[in-house]
C-alpha cells in the first residue's frame, strides 16, 4: 500500500493511475513510431513526385494457380535481373547472356493450342495476362490510335506485342497471311474475339517477301479502320516481331506534337535501288525480275525510298483512297520489287497529300524503326553507329538479345525490330517489365489528386470498380456510380490500386531510402 505523509493512504484507484499511464505510454510510443514511419514514407513519395523522380515499380509473377500453360508468359519476378541490366550492370548482363544461350534451347514456347485453350474464357484470359481494360487518362481516351498488325507466324510474340500496345480506346486490325496454318488463324481469331476493339481483316492476302501483297495487307486494314466509327487520329503499321519502346501516353504526346505531320522515312534512292521499279517483276514462288522496262510513274515527284513502317494521320489514309493520282501510283507499283519501301516514302513528297513535305538535302531523317543492321554494327569507338547484336542476325537484321536493351531505350523511334522469345525470351520480358513499370508510374502521377483506392481480395484485377478505403476500419465502399470524369480515369486502373503509400498491385514497392537518394541525386545532376 502506498502512503503519503500528508494525504494518508492512497485509494485503490489512485494506485492504478501510474500503471495505466505506463500502459498508455507504451501504446502511444508505438503509435507515434508508426505515425513517424508513415510520415517518412509519405514525405519520400512527395519528394519523388515533386522532383519528378521515378520510383521503381517491380512486377511479380502470377501465383502457382497460373498453371503450366501460362508459365512461359509470367511477368518478370520481383528483384529480377532486368533492373540491373537496364542500369548497366555488366556482370549481371554477362551472366544472363550466358544463360540465354542454354535456356532458349530448352524453353517451351506458348503454342496456338495453348492460346485456344486460354481464350476459351476471355475474362480469365484478359485478367491472367493483365491487359489494361480502361483508359489510363482522359488525354489518352480523347486521342485514339489505329494499328495494322501484319503477321504470319509466332503466335506468342504476336500476343505479347498486342498486350504491350493495347489500350481500350485504340483500334487494332490484324492481317494474317492467308498461307499461315489453320490453327494459327484460329488462335489469332480467338485472341481477337476477347476484345471489342481488335478484329481480323475481312480480306486476307497471301504475302510473299518483297511483293505488293505486303502493301495490300496494310491497305486492307486501312480501309476497314477508316470505316470503323472509332475517331482515331493516327495510323501505325507493325509486324509480328516489332515491340514498342514507348508507352501509349508517350506515343500520344509525341503524335500531338507533330501537329498533323507524318512520320515516314523518305530519302533519295541510291543508284542500285532504282532497278526495283525500272523493270517489271513477276511473282512465281518468289519475285523474279524480267527484262521488260516500266514507264516512269505519272506523279508530281520522283520516286523516294524509305521504311515500310509509318505513322500517318487519318487524313493521309483517307487521301490514299480518295486521290486518283495516288491510286494510279499504287497500281503502277504493283509489279515492282519491295514496293512497301518506296510507296509511302514517295507519297510524303507528293504535293496535295496531307502532311506533304518538300525534300531538301538538309531534311532531318525520320527513322521508322530502331534496327541494328549487321553491316553497320561494330566497334562504336571506331565510328560504328551501334555495337554488335547480342542476339542473332536474320536477313541481316538483329533479333535483339538482352544486351541490346540499354541501347534500345536510348533510341527515338516508337518501335524496335526484331524480337523473338525463341531467340532471347529475357529480352522480351525485360521490355515488358520496363514498359509496364513506366505505364504504372505515369498512371500514378495522374492519380495524385485521385481518391484513395484499393482492390479488395476477391475482386478481379480487371474489374471496373472504383473503390475507397475508410481510414478507420478499412471498409470498402463501392462508388461505381460516382466521381467526375478525371477522377474515374485516374482511379479506375485495373490491377492497380492507389493507396496512402502509392500504387499497389503488380508487386509495386516503395524504393529503399538509399535508392530514393540515388534517384534524387540523379535528378539534380
Amino acid at each position: 500500500m502506498f502512503y503519503d505523509a500528508q494525504l494518508g493512504p492512497a485509494a485503490p484507484w489512485d494506485r492504478a493511475v501510474p500503471m495505466v499511464c505506463c500502459c498508455c505510454a507504451r501504446r502511444l510510443c508505438a503509435r507515434w513510431a508508426l505515425a513517424g514511419l508513415a510520415a517518412a514514407v509519405l514525405l519520400c513519395r512527395w519528394l519523388l513526385a515533386w522532383r519528378g523522380g521515378e520510383a521503381p515499380l517491380v512486377l511479380t509473377t502470377a501465383g502457382p494457380s497460373a498453371g503450366p500453360t501460362l508459365a512461359p508468359l509470367l511477368l518478370v519476378e520481383q528483384n529480377s535481373s532486368c533492373g540491373r541490366i537496364i542500369g548497366g550492370d555488366r556482370l549481371e548482363l554477362e551472366r544472363v547472356l550466358l544463360e540465354a544461350k542454354t535456356v532458349s534451347l530448352r524453353r517451351r514456347g506458348v503454342t496456338e493450342g495453348d492460346y485456344l485453350e486460354m481464350a476459351r474464357d476471355c475474362g480469365s484470359f484478359v485478367r491472367a495476362r493483365r491487359y489494361i481494360t480502361v483508359p489510363l487518362s482522359p488525354e489518352e481516351e480523347r486521342y485514339p490510335v489505329a494499328y495494322s498488325m501484319v503477321i504470319h507466324d509466332g503466335i506468342e510474340m504476336f500476343e505479347r506485342l498486342l498486350r504491350s500496345i493495347y489500350a481500350p480506346q485504340n483500334l487494332y486490325c490484324v492481317h494474317v497471311d492467308r498461307k499461315s496454318p489453320g490453327e494459327y488463324h484460329a488462335a489469332v481469331r480467338a485472341i481477337a474475339a476477347c476484345f471489342p476493339n481488335v478484329f481480323v481483316a475481312a480480306r486476307l492476302e497471301s504475302v510473299t517477301y518483297a511483293t505488293w501483297a505486303r502493301v495490300q495487307a496494310d491497305l486492307n486494314c486501312m480501309g476497314e479502320l477508316l470505316r470503323n466509327p472509332v475517331p482515331w487520329r493516327y495510323f501505325f503499321n507493325v509486324c509480328g516481331h516489332d515491340f514498342p519502346l514507348k508507352t501509349n501516353r508517350e506515343i500520344v504526346h509525341s503524335l500531338k506534337a507533330l501537329k498533323g505531320s507524318n512520320m515516314i522515312e523518305s530519302d533519295l534512292p541510291p543508284g542500285y535501288k532504282k532497278k526495283r521499279w525500272r523493270f517489271h517483276y513477276d511473282i512465281r514462288d518468289q519475285l523474279v525480275v524480267t527484262e521488260q522496262l516500266k514507264e516512269p510513274p505519272n506523279i508530281s515527284t520522283s520516286v523516294f525510298v524509305g521504311s515500310a513502317y509509318i505513322a500517318v494521320t487519318r487524313e493521309f489514309v483517307a487521301h490514299v483512297f480518295a486521290s486518283a493520282e495516288v491510286q494510279a501510283f499504287l497500281r503502277w507499283s504493283e509489279d515492282t520489287y519491295s514496293p512497301d519501301e518506296h510507296v509511302w516514302a514517295t507519297l510524303l513528297r507528293m504535293r496535295g497529300v496531307p502532311g506533304y513535305r518538300r525534300y531538301t538535302r538538309r531534311s532531318s531523317r525520320t527513322l521508322g524503326r530502331a534496327v541494328k543492321w549487321s553491316f553497320e554494327a561494330g566497334n562504336v569507338v571506331k565510328g560504328a553507329p551501334y555495337g554488335d547484336c547480342t542476339g542473332t542476325y536474320r536477313h541481316l537484321i538483329c533479333i535483339y538479345g538482352v544486351g541490346d536493351i540499354s541501347w534500345l531505350l536510348r533510341q527515338e523511334p516508337f518501335f524496335a525490330n526484331k524480337f523473338d522469345p525463341e531467340v532471347d525470351n529475357m529480352a522480351v520480358q525485360c521490355m515488358e517489365e520496363y514498359l509496364r513499370n513506366k505505364t504504372l508510374r505515369e498512371a500514378q502521377r495522374g492519380a495524385i489528386s485521385a481518391p484513395r483506392c484499393c482492390c479488395p481480395e476477391g475482386l478481379a484485377a480487371g474489374e471496373l470498380l472504383n473503390c475507397s478505403v475508410s481510414p478507420g476500419n478499412g471498409a470498402v465502399q463501392d462508388s461505381r456510380e460516382s466521381g467526375e470524369k478525371d477522377r474515374e480515369h485516374n482511379a479506375r486502373i485495373p490491377g492497380v490500386a492507389v493507396g496512402w503509400f502509392g500504387v499497389w498491385g503488380f508487386g509495386s514497392v516503395l524504393p529503399p531510402i538509399p535508392n530514393l537518394l540515388k534517384v534524387l541525386r540523379h535528378r539534380e545532376e
